[in-house]
């Protein structure tokens, strides 16, 4: 028995011996890996360096050199501060580590009156105090174009700056560092060609007196590429102009569709935003009634050309993803949430997740969108890249013209029990919509309606000396036109394949359906609340060729919406509804035997007969009841909601803990028996 249980005690000693060294090996290991090494066990891994990330810092043609500019000694007493100025140290320290020597790190501690808070001022970093009336925070990023040796000193260096690193932008954090390598690497940006009639860079209201803001869209479009706007008038699109954006294309002339065709067919890249309602056209009217003007867009002939049909007089409404809009109804007190049938968050199971320009997204919002069809017998491969839900319908566009009261969408919803398509990317082989070549000039009247004949006797000498004029300017132009290269040949087909992204909407685009704004430093800062931006983005440096820019930008998650409580939402929505719409039928109802118990023979004054005075009384009561019923309807939403928020919080609290407590049970019991046998 001795010798048994000796032997046991070896054993157990052994053990023991055998945990202490591979722990002493594991620290080991772990103080020989690289640092910042971890392991990243998050969904959409954000602790790690994305794919991007890496070929883009691996295939630096030139060093860059990173400034971190981070007060170090005054965040003594802020453990959070601290904790995330180390998270971005280490992120910085692996991309230098991925880079192989291209990129370089330096920290730098700009403490108050020193050298080195001067050279942070210098590169334009913001500060913040900390305490009122303390000296400034730093923390901010300079990228600097960096000297290989054997270059020539650099005099006046190029550099990109992140002047102020916030926490609550985390998830933004490896792409802004991203964009300010690549901006240092490659600093010819491309050309975007920008053919709009909305106002999307702001300008003057003339009405109002005040400057209208630009869409931040295009602040972020900007910072990326150049811009170069696209005169709808002139017929023509500058042959460098790498992408195309068209923003509501209404009303273009058969000479501009013609520059659109021209440029698909010699590769050029094409992102198109069309839109059955654009709602950033309308209008207040004296009488406060909304006035569309040209808001619907489309590209005749061209879609049909590039295998895609679409009807720009009718627009998408959705049950299942509409979104609650706030709007005073009338006839009610305030106002209060309402379900928009026309204005959609499109969600994760109807965004591909296998296209780059919409990967990792979560949420896209849209408003009064169209949808696209594939033709058949088409060669252009067609690729949804957003769409609605199965419980939708097309509706006719001017179901949305004077609409107070979207509750009023429901009257005539009927789900089609089909799939609509608000976004979709065009491929392949595509042939001229213009198989006979350009289209004729269309010749341009006199301002009098004359077609140019010849006037009175008395205009005969003018008639001279405009005919004198005209030959001289002919003889100009045709001077100029000798100096000019020849027109381009015409196109009757893409030479490879072409990449073409359509989108039936233009409301994407607008601050309001996808982002809002704070002050940060007198800054206009902008808060994403959906991935409205990131699309954009997404698909301009998919189109441009910078596609490892977009797998770093798409990684992130917006929000994670609750489904059950979203359902409970939308069976509350029915009820209240049908509750609503019994109580509006009985108001009618009852006002209807009012007014005939109220039809008199014409004396002054009316008298409220018993049988008329139990009429009101049994309205009254209807009324009554019909609103407690609305309240316990409200009031069982918010039970549902909170019963389980409570179950979830439960279970998070106690299921983790519950499950270890088990396993150490069971491990300890099977302990038990092993020694008793």
């Amino acid at each position: 028995m001795k010798k048994s249980r000796s032997l046991k005690q070896w054993i157990s000693g052994v053990g023991l011996l055998a945990i202490a060294a591979a722990l002493v090996l594991l620290v080991a290991a772990i103080s020989l890996m690289p640092p910042g090494w971890r392991v990243d066990l998050t969904e959409d891994r954000l602790y790690s360096l994305s794919d991007g990330t890496r070929r883009i810092v691996g295939g630096l043609q030139q060093p860059v050199e990173l400034l971190l500019f981070y007060s170090d000694s005054l965040t003594g007493d802020r453990p959070q501060i601290r904790g995330y100025a180390t998270r971005v140290q280490e992120l910085l320290e692996e991309m230098v580590i991925a880079s192989g020597g291209r990129l370089s790190l330096q920290v730098i501690d700009p403490e108050p009156f020193s050298e080195e808070e001067e050279t942070a001022a210098q590169y334009g970093m913001q500060t913040v105090p900390l305490v009122p009336g303390g000296p400034g925070f730093y923390f901010g990023l300079v990228a600097l174009q960096g000297q290989a040796d054997g270059e020539p000193q650099i005099s006046a260096p190029v550099y990109e700056t992140l002047p102020a690193i916030r926490p609550d932008q985390e998830r933004y954090l490896e792409y802004e560092i991203m964009k300010l390598i690549v901006g240092i690497d490659a600093p010819e940006r491309p050309l975007v060609g920008l053919l709009t009639p909305l106002q999307m860079d702001g300008g003057y209201d003339a009405e109002a007196g005040e400057a209208i803001q630009p869409w931040w869209i295009m602040e972020a479009i900007r910072q990326l590429y150049q811009v170069r706007r696209v005169d709808s008038e002139s017929g023509v699109i500058d042959e460098d102009i790498d992408i195309l954006l068209l923003v509501h294309p209404e009303g273009l002339s058969p000479q501009m569709l013609y520059a659109i065709d021209q440029h698909v067919m010699r590769g050029g890249k094409t992102l198109a935003f069309l839109d059955p309602n654009a709602d950033s056209l309308m209008t207040l009217s004296y009488q406060g009634t909304m006035v569309p003007a040209g808001v619907s867009s489309d590209l005749p002939g061209l879609l049909q050309a590039w295998g895609v049909a679409y009807n720009s007089g009718q627009v998408v409404a959705d049950i299942r993803q509409a979104l609650q809009v706030s709007v005073a109804v009338q006839g009610q007190e305030g106002g209060g949430p309402v379900t928009h049938l026309s204005m959609l968050g499109v969600n994760r199971e109807h965004i591909a997740g296998d296209d780059i320009v919409t990967e990792g997204l979560e949420s896209v919002y849209v408003s009064s969108v169209g949808a696209f069809t594939p033709l058949p017998d088409t060669a252009v491969r067609f690729e949804p890249l957003l769409w609605s839900s199965s419980e939708s319908m097309m509706m006719e566009r001017g179901v949305l013209e004077n609409l107070f009261d979207p509750r009023t969408l429901f009257d005539s919803f009927v789900p089609a029990s089909r799939n609509n398509v608000i976004g979709a990317r065009l491929s392949g082989v595509i042939e001229t919509a213009f198989p006979d070549g350009p289209p004729p000039e269309e010749e341009e009247e006199s301002p009098d309606g004359s077609d140019g004949a010849e006037g009175s006797d008395g205009a005969e000498g003018s008639d001279e000396s405009s005919e004198v004029a005209d030959a001289v300017e002919e003889t100009e132009q045709s001077a100029e036109t000798d100096e000019t290269e020849a027109p381009a040949p015409h196109l009757s087909v893409t030479d490879g394949e072409v990449n073409i992204i359509l989108f039936a909407d233009t409301d994407i685009l607008t601050d309001h359906l996808w982002v809002q704004f704070t002050q940060f430093l007198n800054q206009r800062i902008a808060q994403p609340f959906a991935g409205n931006g990131d699309l954009v983005i997404n698909a301009l440096d998919n189109l441009s060729g910078g596609a490892d820019l977009v797998s770093i930008r798409g990684r992130g998650r917006y929000s994670r919406p609750f489904t059950r409580v979203i359902a409970l939402q939308q069976t509350a929505d029915d009820r209240l509804r049908q509750e609503e719409a019994e109580l509006e039928q009985r108001k009618t109802e009852t006002e209807a035997q009012l007014s005939q118990l109220l039809d008199y023979d014409g004396g002054d004054e009316i008298t409220i007969t018993p049988e008329m005075q139990a009429e009101i009384d049994r309205f009254s009561a209807e009324l009554l009841e019909t609103r407690r019923r609305l309240r316990e309807v409200q009031y069982q939403l918010t039970e549902d909601v909170e019963r389980l928020g409570s179950r979830l919080k439960w279970l998070n609290t106690l299921a983790v803990p519950a499950l270890l407590s088990a396993a150490l049970l069971l491990w300890n019991w099977r302990r038990r028996n092993r020694r008793s046998l």
